[in-house]
């Protein structure tokens, strides 16, 4: 019994798992980060280009 949990305890292959699972959460924040303020600046690159041609700026909602 007590080598079960000695072997329980010095298993680090969960470890591996966790550490994988936090390093794609944080890509996952940092692409949607980007991907947020690419977004933004091409609706303002639009919004320039129909002020330019005349028209009227889109208000984000």
């Amino acid at each position: 019994m007590t080598h079960a949990i000695k072997t329980f305890f010095s298993d680090e292959s969960g470890a591996t798992a966790i550490e994988y699972g936090l390093i794609a959460a944080g890509i996952g924040v940092a692409i949607v980060t980007v991907v947020g303020g690419v977004g933004d600046e091409i609706f303002n690159s639009f919004n320039d280009v129909i002020t330019g041609l005349g028209g009227t700026a889109v208000v984000a909602e």
